[in-house]
C-alpha cells in the first residue's frame, strides 16, 4: 500500500500536506466518521482523493455542483486517475454506462448530485458496487442553519441501509458553530471526528471601502496593485460593462457570466489561467473548482448577501500564501438593494404556486406525472412565455426546490457525443443503400476513431468542413440515424436542467411548510444582518470574519484597514506628541518666524506641525504677531 504522502507527490507533484489534511486522511483509512472544516482554498478534495486511492472499492462523493464535479473529474482523469461523475441531464445510457464501469471497479471515485442518489436506478447500481466510503462535498447543504440547503441533502445518511458499516467523510469551508452541529446531527456521523483548519488567512488583507463613485476606485486599486485578480459584480450586464470599462482604461480585462457559449468561457478561464487576461470581471458563478493560486486581489463591487459567500470568494486571493487583499466596495445603495432583493426572495404562497403551475404547462407534463424527469430550463423563455418577473421565478424555484417538489441545477456544458453500437459491416451496408448519407457517416469514422461500441467526443466544426453541411443539418442527420438505431447520439446541452422530485399536483393543493418557511426568512435576515454589520464594523477585518465562523480571538491581523488605520493614528498621536515637546523648547528660547520654523524640521512633520500650531493658537497658548512670528504665551 502506499503511503498518502507518496501518492500526493506522485500525482500532484507536492512535498508535503497543508494543516489538517494528513490527520484528515489517516482517520478516513481508519473508517471514521469525519467532519472537515477547511477554508476556500485549504484543499478539501484531496483529502477524500488521496483515501480513495489507497483503500479498496469506490469512493462515492457527494456534490450540489455539476460544474465542480466535471472540473474535479477533468483534473482527475488528466492525473490518470478512474473518475466519473453521474448528474441530471445525462443520456440514461451514459449513465448506464458509469453505474456499470464503477460496479466492475473500473472507477476510483464515482461523484453524483444528491438528487440522483436516491433514484430507483441508482439505489439498484450503488448496492451492487464496493463502496469505500462517502465523501459529503459542500457538507453545509445538510443543514437547514446554512445559507445554500438543499433537502435531498437531508436524504444521504439513508446510504448507510445499504452499506451499515459505511464511514462518511463531511467536508465544507463556510460552516458556522451551529451549522457544524446541525451537520453532524443531520448526517448522523457516529463518535464524529472533528478537524478544523482556522479560518485565519494570515497573507490576505481585507478592506471594505465607503465610495460612490466605484468604477473610479476600481480603477484606481487595479492600477496600484500588481499581479491578476478578480472583479465580481451583481449581474451579467455588470460584468461586461466593467470590464469595457478596465479595457479603455489600459487594463487587460474580460468578463465572465453562465450565460456566455461554452467553449468562449473555457477560453476565457484559459486566458486568465495563463495571465493573457490580468483582471476577470465575473459574477458568482466563476471561481468554483478553478485552481489559480496567484491571485493577488479580490474586489467586490458590491456586498454579498451573506459572509459565507463573501468568505468564499474572497479566499480565492492569496491561495500561493503571499500576500494578497480582499477589498469591498460599499455603499448606501448596497443595503437598499440587498434589503429589496431580501423581500423579492420570499414571494407570497400565491406566487409559488403559480410558477409551479406554469412549469407543468411549460413542460407538458400532466398531473400525477413527471416524478424524475429532467428538463432543459431557460428562464428567459419561461419567463416571457407566462410574463413572469425573473426575480420572482428564480426566488420561488428556490423555495420550491427547498420543500423537496423540484431541484434546480447550476449551469453546465456536456460535448456533443457519439457511439456507434453495431458492427462496420453493418454501417456500410447502410452508406452503400443510402449515398446521400455516405459522406456524413465517412467523415465521422475519418475523424472519430474508437467510435464503435463506445463513446467519443463529437467533432462539430470539423465535420462541417469535410461534409460540406452546416451544423443544424448534422444535428438534424445524427438524430434521424439515431432513430434508425445505427448510431447513439447526445446532442450538446449548455443549460441548468430542472429535475421534478415528485409527480406533478394541482397547484391548488401544493403545500409549503409555513412554519419552516418564516424560519428560513428569518434567518436570512440575519445573515443579511451580518453582512452589513461587518460592512461597517470598525472591528478588525479578520477578527470579525473569526467570530462569525466561532472562532474568537483579541490577536488583530494588522493589516486590515481597520488595523492600518489604527496603526497609523497611534503612530500620528505618537509623532503629534513629539513635535509638540520639541515646538515647545524652540518657543522657550524666544518668538521665531513660522517660515523659520519650519526649516527645523523634516518636511514629512509639516502637516502634523501645522496642525499642532493650529490648536495651540485655538487654546491662545501661542499668538501670530507682525511678521508671521510665533510668540508663546507664557
Amino acid at each position: 500500500m502506499q503511503e498518502p504522502l507518496e501518492i500526493l507527490k506522485s500525482y500532484w507533484g507536492y512535498s508535503s500536506f497543508r494543516p489538517v489534511q494528513a490527520e484528515i486522511i489517516n482517520s478516513v483509512l481508519k473508517n471514521k466518521d469525519i467532519l472537515a472544516l477547511l477554508p476556500t482554498g485549504g484543499g478539501k478534495s484531496v483529502c477524500y482523493q488521496i483515501p480513495a486511492l489507497i483503500k479498496e472499492g469506490v469512493c462515492l462523493v457527494i456534490s450540489p455542483l455539476i460544474a465542480l464535479m466535471k472540473d474535479q473529474v477533468d483534473q482527475l482523469k488528466s492525473r490518470n486517475i478512474r473518475a466519473d461523475a453521474i448528474y441530471s441531464g445525462l443520456h440514461y445510457k451514459e449513465i448506464e454506462r458509469i453505474f456499470d464501469n464503477a460496479i466492475l471497479g473500473d472507477t476510483k471515485l464515482l461523484y453524483i448530485s444528491p438528487e440522483r442518489l436516491f433514484s430507483e436506478n441508482a439505489v439498484d447500481k450503488i448496492s451492487q458496487m464496493n463502496i469505500s466510503f462517502v465523501a459529503v462535498d459542500e457538507a453545509h447543504c445538510v443543514s437547514q442553519w446554512g445559507h445554500d440547503f438543499r433537502p435531498a441533502y437531508l436524504k444521504i445518511k439513508l446510504i448507510r441501509e445499504l452499506f451499515p458499516d459505511l464511514s462518511i467523510l463531511a467536508v465544507t469551508a463556510t460552516a458556522t458553530p451551529d451549522v457544524a452541529v446541525d451537520i453532524v446531527t443531520q448526517l448522523e456521523l457516529k463518535t464524529v471526528s472533528v478537524f478544523k483548519s482556522g479560518f485565519t488567512r494570515p497573507q490576505l488583507s481585507y478592506a471594505v471601502l465607503h465610495e460612490e463613485g466605484k468604477l473610479a476606485k476600481l480603477f484606481e486599486l487595479v492600477q496600484k496593485m500588481k499581479g491578476s485578480g478578480l472583479v465580481y459584480v451583481r449581474n451579467r450586464k455588470e460584468t461586461k460593462e466593467t470590464a469595457v470599462f478596465l479595457e479603455r482604461n489600459g487594463i487587460k480585462a474580460d468578463f465572465y457570466h453562465a450565460g456566455i457559449v461554452s467553449e468562449e468561457r473555457f477560453d476565457k478561464q484559459l486566458r486568465w489561467l495563463k495571465n493573457d487576461i490580468r483582471v476577470m470581471v465575473c459574477t458568482n458563478a466563476f471561481g468554483m473548482g478553478i485552481d489559480k493560486a496567484d491571485v493577488r486581489f479580490v474586489i467586490h463591487m458590491n456586498l454579498p448577501e451573506t459572509l459565507e459567500a463573501y468568505f468564499q470568494e474572497a479566499g480565492r486571493a492569496g491561495r500561493d500564501e503571499r500576500k494578497a487583499y480582499a477589498i469591498l466596495l460599499y455603499n448606501a445603495n448596497d443595503k437598499h438593494i440587498l434589503e429589496t432583493n431580501f423581500e423579492y426572495a420570499y414571494p407570497p404562497l400565491k406566487t409559488i404556486r403559480n410558477i409551479y403551475h406554469a412549469l407543468g404547462s411549460f413542460y407538458q407534463i400532466a398531473e400525477g406525472a413527471g416524478e424524475g424527469m429532467s428538463f432543459d430550463f431557460d428562464i428567459v423563455v419561461f419567463c416571457t412565455n407566462f410574463k413572469f418577473e425573473a426575480a420572482s421565478v428564480y426566488s420561488s424555484l428556490k423555495i420550491l426546490e427547498q420543500a423537496g417538489w423540484i431541484s434546480l441545477s447550476d449551469s453546465f456544458f456536456q460535448p456533443p457525443r457519439i457511439e456507434i453500437p453495431i458492427d462496420r459491416e453493418k454501417i456500410y451496408n447502410y452508406q452503400l443503400a443510402n449515398p446521400d448519407y455516405d459522406r456524413l457517416i465517412t467523415a465521422i469514422l475519418r475523424l472519430h476513431q474508437g467510435v464503435f461500441k463506445q463513446e467519443v467526443r463529437l467533432e462539430e466544426i470539423k465535420l462541417s468542413k469535410l461534409t460540406g453541411q452546416d451544423i443544424n443539418e448534422i444535428h438534424k442527420r445524427l438524430i434521424y440515424l439515431e432513430n434508425l438505431g445505427l448510431i447513439n447520439y447526445y446532442p450538446r446541452k449548455e443549460s441548468p436542467q430542472l429535475s421534478f422530485l415528485r409527480p406533478r399536483i394541482d397547484s391548488q393543493y401544493l403545500t409549503i411548510d409555513k412554519q419552516r418557511f418564516n424560519f428560513l426568512k428569518s434567518r436570512a435576515k440575519e445573515k443579511l444582518e451580518a453582512a452589513l454589520s461587518y460592512a461597517n464594523s470598525n472591528v478588525c477585518r479578520n477578527i470579525s470574519l473569526l467570530r462569525y465562523f466561532g472562532e474568537y480571538t483579541e490577536k488583530t491581523c494588522g493589516i486590515c484597514d481597520i488595523c492600518v488605520f489604527n496603526e497609523r493614528s497611534i503612530s500620528s498621536t505618537d509623532n503629534k506628541i513629539r513635535l509638540e515637546r520639541e515646538l515647545t523648547n524652540i518657543l522657550n528660547s524666544g518668538a521665531i518666524k513660522i517660515s523659520e520654523l519650519l526649516l527645523k524640521f523634516k518636511t514629512s512633520d509639516k502637516q502634523d506641525l501645522l496642525d499642532i500650531l493650529q490648536y495651540l493658537t485655538n487654546e491662545e497658548r501661542i499668538t501670530i504677531a507682525e511678521g508671521d512670528k510665533i510668540i508663546w504665551n507664557q
